[in-house]
């Protein structure tokens, strides 16, 4: 008996030392809590669409048959809701939410605040309930990695486990809401994560596969599109499907400037934040009484586009007005993803595209539909610049591998040429306008998530601009500093006195009582804030190869708040590098 106890606790041993075990069974944990939170949030959106429209079937069908200023006021009422709760409750809620995962991987070690859960699932809910022109799979990809990164706060797991259980998240709410559970992982590794390593696939497989196992027993097991068999019909169709990719990248890349550009005047809008969203439901219902197709996530047009139900004419006329209904939603202040919009986008440019090849070369050439499915594709290529994801998403979504060729080849030439027309993704684009690179490397991302603040020495010597050289030399030579900010009688900086300023005029008789430090300081400042990063101050001190900088108030650059060296720096970046390589 007491051998078999004596067992059983040496296995538990080996089990607790197993990393690959403990993950994957926080990878089920998180694929559970995941599929559940994607089937709540699917519930929850036909909830608040029952209340706003009267039911829950594709909102195109429900807003047709309603009185005109429906289409107007209820997107409005939607984003007057969602302006406050995202504002005052955790504003990382705005927008499609993916971008701010990222960043938390790169910069924050997959920390993300708990509340995002409940804010992001409230605000993307009534944002696309009430027909806000976003998606479902950005709020669920955030909603999840929001549940992991609890998981392992609350667990205290290193840094690494938590960016992997990040990860585990938005797998598992992008494979239980597209029911696409190889999508999901490959859309977790390829975009949030860029890691395709063995201990981070296989936690983020399992948790893909347990989220998609979960939603198939509350939602079904069906595709999310129900489409005609459609098949290569000649080869000589390759290169037309390679021209659309070129396409689809125009597509997607005017998608995202454009994304960008209305945000931009939104927040030019001279008016309180959560209250812009009023006005961009106006906008957008407006459009609406011409184009109800752009309202929600657009199902329903992209089912009668791969039907073939649409002229080519409204299929073209709908690209622009969909790319202004997405940004106008995200830039007022709504929460949605940019996934779904990114799928009507390319259903509605493929089909266009289609037809016109259809009507130039009949007999070689498969039907428009097969050219909405392989542009849906190659849009969210263009957009996302993650290909494998988009190609298998595309496969699991569609149930179809008959147009899996075209659609390779769509994806990568649209990836391809976009990345020539604009180096950002949608996703990165929005963390390179606040400064954050992810592309420049783990050195780089550790010097950005520490700040000048948090490291800066505030004990300052700082010598008076009108103190003579003599006196200036004897201070100077007591001090353990080399360089010395010089401030004026109302304490504020005018300068600096570096080794170079003062290293031969320190030691002339003659002028030890003709020379104030003001004569000799240097007034053209290089200073930082105390909300700075890191990296910014090291390539501020690397500029000139600066002892010190300044470090003042970012209300009142005159105000001298301490001083930060190369040594504060380098001294920080190696305790952390050390703290995680310990804790790891």
């Amino acid at each position: 008996m007491e051998a078999s106890i004596l067992k059983s606790l040496s296995n538990w041993k080996k089990l607790q030392a197993n990393e690959h075990t403990i993950m994957a069974v926080l990878g089920v944990v998180v694929g559970t809590a995941g599929g559940f939170g994607a089937v709540g949030f699917r519930y929850l959106i036909d909830f608040f669409q029952t209340l706003a429209y009267g039911g829950k079937n594709d909102l195109l069908e429900l807003v047709v048959n309603l009185p005109w200023y429906y289409r107007v006021m209820v997107p409005a009422i939607g984003g007057l809701i969602v302006g406050p709760l995202v504002y005052f409750f955790a504003r990382e809620a705005k927008g499609h939410g993916v971008p701010e995962v990222m960043e938390a991987v790169a910069l924050k070690g997959g920390a993300i605040r708990k509340r995002v859960v409940v804010v992001k699932t409230l605000a993307s809910a009534i944002s696309i309930s009430t027909g806000g022109s976003v998606g479902r799979e950005g709020p669920i990809v955030q909603i999840g990695s929001a549940i992991g990164s609890t998981l392992g706060q609350v667990l205290k797991v290193s840094a690494d486990r938590m960016r992997t259980l990040v990860g585990c998240g938005a797998a598992a709410g992008i494979a239980a809401t597209f029911n696409a559970p190889i999508a999901g992982s490959m859309f977790a590794l390829e975009v949030i994560l860029g890691d395709f390593g063995l201990a981070t696939f296989s936690p983020i497989v399992i948790s893909s596969v347990v989220a998609t196992a979960v939603s198939r027993a509350y939602l079904g097991d069906t595709p999310a599109f129900i489409v005609p068999v459609y098949e290569l019909v000649s080869a000589w169709e390759l290169p037309m499907y390679l021209v659309m990719g070129i396409f689809c990248a125009a597509v997607g890349v005017l998608f995202t400037k454009t994304l960008y550009r209305i945000e931009d005047l939104f927040d030019e809008i001279k008016f309180p934040d959560y209250l812009k969203g009023i006005f961009g439901g106006l906008i957008l219902g407006g459009g609406a009484l011409a184009f109800p197709q752009i309202l929600g996530v657009g199902y329903g047009a992209i089912d009668l586009a791969l039907m073939q139900q649409m002229t080519w004419w409204l299929l073209l006329i709908l690209v622009p007005i969909k790319i202004m209904a997405t940004s106008i939603t995200i830039g007022s202040g709504g929460s949605g993803g940019i996934f779904a919009p990114s799928l009507f986008l390319g259903a509605m440019a493929g089909g266009f595209f289609g037809t016109v090849v259809n009507q130039l070369f009949p007999g070689i050439t498969a039907s428009p539909g097969a050219y909405s499915i392989v542009g849906m594709g190659a849009v969210v290529s263009a957009t996302t610049h993650g290909p494998l994801a988009a190609i298998l998403i595309l496969f699991e979504m569609t149930g179809t591998y008959k147009i899996i060729l075209p659609l390779m080849l769509a994806c990568i030439i649209a990836t391809i040429t976009s990345r020539q027309f604009f180096r950002e993704s949608i996703y990165t684009l929005k963390l390179m306008r606040r400064g954050v690179d992810i592309k420049e490397g783990k050195e780089v991302n550790v010097l950005k998530s520490m700040f000048v603040k948090d490291v800066m020495n505030p004990h300052v010597e700082t010598i008076n601009e009108a103190l003579p050289l003599g006196q200036m030399a004897q201070l100077i030579f007591k001090s353990k500093f080399n360089s010395f900010p010089v401030i004026n009688d109302q304490k504020q900086l005018i300068g600096i006195v570096s080794f170079n300023d003062y290293n031969e005029a320190i030691f002339d008789e003659h002028l030890k009582d003709l020379v104030v430090a003001k004569d000799i300081a240097s007034t053209d400042l290089v200073t930082v804030s105390l909300d700075d990063n890191l990296y910014a101050a090291l390539e501020k001190i690397s500029l000139k190869d600066f002892a010190v900088l300044p470090v003042v108030s970012a209300q009142d650059p005159s105000h001298l708040e301490g001083v930060i060296s190369r040594r504060d720096i380098i001294g920080a970046y190696n305790k952390a590098v050390l703290k995680k390589s310990l804790f790891k």
